[in-house]
C-alpha cells in the first residue's frame, strides 16, 4: 500500500508538471526580437548541457561495469537508473526555463501579477519533476527488486551527475557573469544586459544551467539519498521502518502540489510574501500528511515528531538566510554602507557576515539532530532529514523562480522594451536573488543532514561501533576530510577565474575590432562567448570531480574503514560551514550592490558601487559556484564510502 502511495504521488508530480508545461506554453511569446534572444539564451543552454552529458557518458559507461564486476547487474543498472534521471530532471528544468523567460517578459507587460505567475509555475515545472522523478527512480526499483541495498546504486548515480551538473554550471555561470561584468559595467560603463555587451547571452544562459539544472540535480541528489539512507537504517527496525520514508517522501509531494495554489500576490505587492505563503502552506499541508502516515504506518507519535522536526528546520533556516542576505535587511545594509570607504571595506564586512552567519544555521542544525535523535534515535535524524527534503518541490520551484525573472528582465533590457515592464522584471528579479539564497541555505542544512545519515549508515555496513579520534589513522582521516572541501573550493574558484579571463579578454577583443559595437551600430558575436564558457566548465569539472570519488577509496583502502569514517566527519563538518559562508557573503554582497544602485549610498556609478561591483565580482564564484558545489561533494564522498563497505570489510580480512 505503500509503496502504491509513493508511486502514485510520482506520477501526480509529473502529470501536474505537464499540465503547468503546457500552460505556460501556450501563453505569447512576444515580439520577434523578443524571441530571437529567447531563442539564442535556449539554444546555448542545450548546447552546454548537451556537451556535458557528452563528455559524463563514458564516465556513467566505465562506472557502471566496475560496480558489474565489483557488485552485480542490478547494481550497476541503478546506478545508470540514477544517473539517467538525475541528468533528465536538470534538462527538464532548464529547458522550461528557457521557455518561461520570454513569457515572463511579456507577461510583463499586463502587470505584476501575471508576470509572477508565469515565472513561479516555470519554477514549479522544476520543483515537481525533481520530487516526482526521485520518488518514482526509488519506488519502482524497490518494488521490482525488493532490495534496499539494491537502491544505493541508485543514490551513487544520481550523486555523481549531480556534482558535474553542479560543478560544471557553477563555472559557467558564474565565468559568464564575472567577463560580462568586468567589461561592462566597469569598463565600459553600460547597464547588466545591455545587448551591446558579446558576454551577455553566455550571462543569461550561466543561470540556466548553473542555477536551474545545477540546483535540481543537486536537490534531486539530496532527496534520493536521504530517502535512501532512511531505508537502509530503517532495516534494524523493521519493514515499516522501511516503507515509512516512502510515505514521507508521497506526503511531501501532494503538500507540494497543494503549495502551488496558495502563491498569490496580496494588497501588499509583496512578492516575497507571496512565495512563503506557498513555502508555509505546503510545510502546514505536510504536517498533517506526516501525521496521518505515522499514524497508518507506525502508530507511533515519536516519529512523527522527528518529521516534524525537519520541517521546522525548512522553515528556520529560510528565515536564517533572508535575514542576512535580503536587500533591505540591517546586514546587508552594512555591507552596503562599508563601500562608502572602498573596495577592501565592502569586502571586509562581506566575509565578517558570512562567517558570523555560520552559528546560527549551525545551532539550527544542531538541535535539529538532538531533538530528532531525542525523538527517534539514529533513524530520526534520517526522518528529520527527510521531513527537511520532502517539501523539495516547493522550495526548487521558489529557487527556480530566480533565473526565469533573471533572464526575463535581460529579455526586456535587450529588447529595449517599456520602462514600466523593466520595473515589474526588475521587482521580480530583486526577490529572484533572495529566494536563490533562501534555497542554497536549505540545500546546505539538508546536505548537512543527509551526509551525516549517510554517515550513519556507512558505519552500520562497516560494522563500526565506534570510532576512535585517539588512533592516529583516525586523526589523519580526520584532517585529510577536513582539507578536502578548501581544496575542492580552490579549484573551483581557479576555474572561474581562468574561465572569466577568456570571457574578459573576448569581450575586449569585440569592442575594440567591431566597429560601431559600441555605438550599437553592429551586433556582437554572442556565440563566441558561449562557445568559450562551455569548453571551459567542461575542461575545468572533471579534476573536481575525481578528487570526490578517489579520496575515499585512497583513504579507506590504505588506512582503513575508521580512518574513513573520521575523514568522512571532518569533510561533513568544514564543507558545511564554508558553504555557509561562501553562500551568504556573496549573497550579501551581490545585494548590498543592488541596495547601492536603487539610489543609496550616491547609486549608481558612485564610487560606493564601484566599490560594491568589485565585493560582487569576488562574491559571485562564492555564492554561485563553490558554495553550492561542496553540498554533492560531501555527499559524493559519503555515497562512495557506503558503496565500498562491504569491499573494505573483505579487504581488511585479507
Amino acid at each position: 500500500m505503500v509503496v502504491l502511495f509513493g508511486f502514485i504521488a510520482g506520477v501526480l508530480a509529473l502529470l501536474y508538471s505537464a499540465y503547468l508545461i503546457f500552460n505556460i506554453t501556450s501563453k505569447p511569446t512576444g515580439s520577434k526580437q523578443m524571441v530571437e534572444i529567447s531563442d539564442a539564451i535556449k539554444n546555448g543552454a542545450n548546447t552546454y548541457l548537451f556537451r556535458q552529458y557528452k563528455t559524463l557518458a563514458p564516465i556513467v559507461i566505465i562506472l557502471s561495469v566496475v560496480l558489474f564486476f565489483a557488485f552485480n547487474m542490478l547494481t550497476a543498472a541503478a546506478f545508470v537508473l540514477g544517473a539517467v534521471l538525475s541528468g533528465l530532471a536538470g534538462y527538464i528544468g532548464m529547458n522550461i526555463s528557457t521557455r518561461a523567460n520570454v513569457r515572463t517578459a511579456e507577461a510583463a507587460k499586463a502587470g505584476l501579477v501575471q508576470a509572477l505567475d508565469v515565472a513561479f509555475k516555470g519554477g514549479a515545472v522544476t520543483g515537481l519533476v525533481v520530487a516526482g522523478l526521485s520518488l518514482l527512480g526509488i519506488t519502482t526499483l524497490f518494488y521490482f527488486t525488493q532490495g534496499v541495498a539494491l537502491t544505493i546504486g541508485f543514490g551513487f548515480g544520481a550523486s555523481l551527475i549531480s556534482l558535474f551538473m553542479r560543478v560544471g554550471g557553477g563555472i559557467y555561470t558564474k565565468a559568464a557573469d564575472v567577463g560580462a561584468d568586468l567589461v561592462g559595467k566597469v569598463e565600459k560603463g553600460i547597464p547588466e544586459d545591455d545587448p551591446r555587451n558579446p558576454g551577455v547571452i553566455a550571462d543569461n544562459v550561466g543561470d540556466n544551467v548553473g542555477d536551474c539544472a545545477g540546483m535540481a540535480a543537486d536537490l534531486f541528489e539530496s532527496y534520493a539519498i536521504t530517502l535512501i539512507a532512511a531505508m537502509l537504517l530503517g532495516l534494524t527496525i523493521g519493514t515499516n521502518a522501511v516503507l515509512f520514508p516512502l510515505a514521507i517522501g508521497a506526503a511531501g509531494i501532494v503538500a507540494s502540489v497543494i503549495g502551488t495554489f496558495f502563491v498569490r500576490l496580496g494588497r501588499d505587492r509583496n512578492i516575497w510574501n507571496a512565495l512563503y505563503k506557498g513555502v508555509i502552506a505546503t510545510t502546514v499541508v505536510a504536517a498533517i500528511l506526516f501525521y496521518l502516515m505515522s499514524n497508518f504506518v507506525f502508530q507511533n507519535m515519536n516519529i512523527f515528531y522527528a518529521a516534524l522536526v525537519g520541517l521546522g528546520a525548512t522553515l528556520i533556516i529560510s528565515y536564517i538566510t533572508e535575514f542576512y542576505t535580503a536587500r533591505d535587511r540591517k546586514s546587508v545594509r552594512e555591507v552596503a554602507e562599508a563601500a562608502k570607504t572602498g573596495a577592501g571595506t565592502n569586502i571586509i564586512a562581506g566575509l565578517a557576515l558570512g562567517m558570523r552567519s555560520t552559528y546560527p544555521t549551525a545551532l539550527l542544525i544542531v538541535a535539529a539532530i538532538f531533538a530528532s535523535y531525542y525523538f527517534a534515535g539514529v533513524y530520526g535524524i534520517a526522518i528529520a532529514a527527510l521531513g527537511m527534503l520532502s517539501v523539495t518541490g516547493m522550495i526548487v520551484a521558489v529557487d527556480s523562480y530566480g533565473p526565469i525573472t533573471d533572464n526575463a528582465g535581460g529579455i526586456a533590457e535587450m529588447s529595449k522594451l517599456s520602462p514600466s515592464v523593466r520595473k515589474v522584471t526588475d521587482a521580480l528579479d530583486a526577490v529572484g536573488n533572495t529566494t536563490k539564497a533562501v534555497t542554497k541555505g536549505f540545500a546546505i542544512g539538508s546536505a548537512a543532514l543527509a551526509a551525516l545519515s549517510l554517515f550513519v549508515a556507512y558505519a552500520e555496513a562497516a560494522q563500526l561501533q565506534v570510532i576512535d579520534i585517539l588512533k592516529v589513522n583516525v586523526v589523519i582521516g580526520i584532517f585529510i576530510g577536513g582539507m578536502i572541501p578548501f581544496l575542492f573550493s580552490s579549484f573551483l574558484m581557479r576555474a572561474v577565474g581562468r574561465a572569466a579571463f577568456s570571457i574578459v579578454e573576448e569581450v575586449r577583443r569585440q569592442f575594440k575590432t567591431i566597429k560601431g559595437l559600441m555605438q550599437g551600430r553592429a551586433k556582437p558575436d554572442y556565440a563566441k562567448c558561449v562557445d568559450i564558457t562551455t569548453r571551459a566548465a567542461i575542461k575545468e569539472f572533471i579534476v573536481p570531480g575525481i578528487i570526490a570519488v578517489i579520496t575515499p577509496l585512497a583513504v579507506g583502502f590504505v588506512l582503513g574503514a575508521e580512518a574513513l569514517g573520521g575523514m568522512l566527519a571532518g569533510s561533513i563538518v568544514t564543507g558545511f560551514l564554508l558553504a555557509i559562508t561562501m553562500a551568504n557573503m556573496g549573497a550579501a554582497w551581490d545585494n548590498a550592490k543592488k541596495f547601492i544602485e536603487i539610489g543609496n549610498f550616491g547609486g549608481k556609478g558612485s564610487d560606493a558601487h564601484k566599490a560594491a561591483v568589485v565585493g560582487d565580482t569576488v562574491g559571485d564564484p562564492s555564492k554561485d559556484t563553490a558554495g553550492p558545489s561542496l553540498n554533492p561533494l560531501i555527499k559524493v564522498m559519503n555515497m562512495v564510502a557506503l558503496l565500498s563497505a562491504g569491499l573494505l570489510i573483505t579487504y581488511s580480512l585479507l
